[in-house]
């Protein structure tokens, strides 16, 4: 067996009408075990920054600063893919992951904890960034839509449990001891992707990548509608744990298990309702339903009423997302699939951050509620944009 970081050789026929192969199954596992243990962190981070001290604010600040470091990291991200190679730059992103996740065990100050979700947010950027690339690779062409619904479904999986059983393990075990096994499941998946036969892309028939050249010109429309959404999830993944305990609403372990497996649900025919229909059949009826899942979440009345809101939520985003991913590609050529992954992905990171921070202050000033509120308003911008896009498009056509 050769170096993990060999450079990849040229294979697979692009008129291969086949999804699961043996490299997409392999992406596909090593997706569900880094997000498995990103996902374990995302409602006990919360609980630890309490732990060190930290307040509503501080909470947003760590959550979204992650976010952002990602961000900044993806332009340079999908320049690597396409100049050093895939395996390079998914498997350097993955062992920076591994690092500072499994310092987190260590962190006794909130500074330190800023530092390295810093430094984690850069090995996500470059390994997420990546990992969808390669995906992108596997799949036929006509079959796009699908196989990023099954890629998704890897990562989706392990919403289902990550949240969780993060939550089920600080009961019993330490904070050190939960990010130490983060940390694992990271090597884990960094052990599987070296064993994928990465597919070289032949950039000679297109103009090459520019060394300012930040983001897919291709990608925007996809990437801007996914930023409006992902702004919720940076409401969600940072307070609704601390606003369903503050109203005494119990079993916010069962909202992450729901809303993971709504997800997992729509995976079955999101994609394929893409490849045979397009956008319009599937992102107004999947952002009605974010858009009543915010609203019930500002009512919140009880139990009920939470686990409602998951699997709108669930079944909104699962449609949604993968079919953006799918349309942010479709027009870029081979060799600027890594650029355009990078700029969809730079957007939702973006949604995500400036979600947690500026739903921080909201909170703090107003109260958890009105974060759900205003996530509602961010939701009906995507769908307005929406409509200027799709007009925008109609009147250009016939010219």
């Amino acid at each position: 067996m050769g170096s993990p970081l060999a450079k990849e050789a040229p294979r697979q026929s692009e008129s291969s009408d086949k999804i699961w192969t043996r490299d997409f199954i392999l992406i596909c596992l090593s997706n569900f075990f880094v997000f498995l243990g990103f996902q374990m962190t995302l409602p006990t981070l919360p609980l630890f920054v309490e732990e060190l001290g930290g307040n509503d604010q501080l909470i947003g600040i760590v959550v979204g600063i992650f976010t952002f470091s990602a961000l900044l990291i993806r332009p340079s991200a999908g320049h690597s893919l396409e100049t050093k190679g895939r395996r390079f730059v998914f498997l350097t992103g993955l062992g920076i992951f591994i690092f500072s996740v499994g310092s987190f065990g260590f962190v006794k100050s909130l500074l330190f904890l800023f530092i390295m979700r810093i430094i984690q947010g850069l090995g996500w950027g470059f390994s997420t960034t990546a990992s969808g690339t390669i995906a992108t690779d596997l799949i036929p062409a006509n079959k796009r839509g699908e196989g990023m619904g099954y890629y998704g479904l890897s990562g989706n999986i392990a919403l289902a449990f990550g949240p969780s059983l993060g939550l089920a393990l600080v009961g019993v075990i330490s904070f050190t001891q939960l990010f130490l096994i983060c940390a694992l499941l990271g090597l884990l998946a960094f052990l599987l992707s070296s064993r994928i036969r990465f597919k070289k892309v032949e950039a000679k028939a297109t103009p090459p990548v520019k060394k300012w050249d930040f983001y897919e010109k291709t990608a925007l429309p996809p990437s801007l509608l996914l930023f409006f959404i992902t702004v919720t999830f940076g409401g969600i993944a940072s307070f609704l744990p601390l606003y369903s305990a503050q109203k005494g609403i119990e079993g916010i372990q069962w909202y992450f298990l729901l809303y993971a497996a709504a997800l997992m649900i729509t995976r079955t025919f999101a994609g394929k309702l893409y490849d045979t229909r397009g956008h319009k059949a599937v992102f107004l009826p999947g952002t009605l339903l974010i858009l009543i899942s915010m609203l019930l979440l500002s009512w919140l009345p009880n139990s009920l009423i939470l686990f409602t809101a998951a699997i709108l939520y669930g079944l909104g985003f699962g449609t949604v997302q993968p079919a953006l991913q799918a349309w942010s590609v479709k027009e870029s050529s081979a060799n600027r699939r890594g650029m355009a992954n990078a700029t969809f992905f730079s957007f939702f990171d973006l949604g995500v951050g400036i979600g947690a921070i500026a739903f921080g202050q909201i909170g703090h000033w107003l109260g958890y509620s009105s974060i759900y509120s205003v996530a509602a308003i961010s939701v009906l911008c995507s769908i307005l944009l929406y409509f200027y896009i799709v007009i925008k498009s109609s009147v250009r056509k016939p010219a």
